[in-house]
């Protein structure tokens, strides 16, 4: 008896629910913890930004300080965003030091 066409469709089946349930399961969990990562990344620089660039009136240097930083980590996602990243943890962090600002 020969099962060559058994196993055939036992490495098909199996190929199928990879590509299916396996993959998209891994890059969820996979954008998941990157987007965590870069959250926390944009954090660090937001505050950095805050300590080199004082003043009002400087939100473009501490944006672009801020996204020349993510791209020195070699850190993708899109801008829009980065933008409410750096949004949020600029208000984050003002709420925390009672103050109200831009970056």
């Amino acid at each position: 008896m020969d099962i060559t066409p058994v196993v055939n469709a036992v490495i098909a089946l199996a190929a199928a629910v990879i590509t299916v349930f396996v993959i998209p399961w891994i890059k969820s969990k996979t954008t998941a913890a990157q987007r965590e990562e870069i959250n926390a990344w944009v954090k660090i620089a937001v505050t950095a930004a805050e300590q080199i660039y004082k003043g009002t009136g400087m939100g473009k240097e501490k944006k672009k300080y801020v996204l020349d930083f993510l791209a020195e980590k070699n850190l993708r996602i899109d801008e829009e965003s980065v933008d409410l990243m750096i949004e949020s943890a600029v208000k984050n962090m003002n709420e925390a030091f009672g103050k109200k600002g831009e970056i």
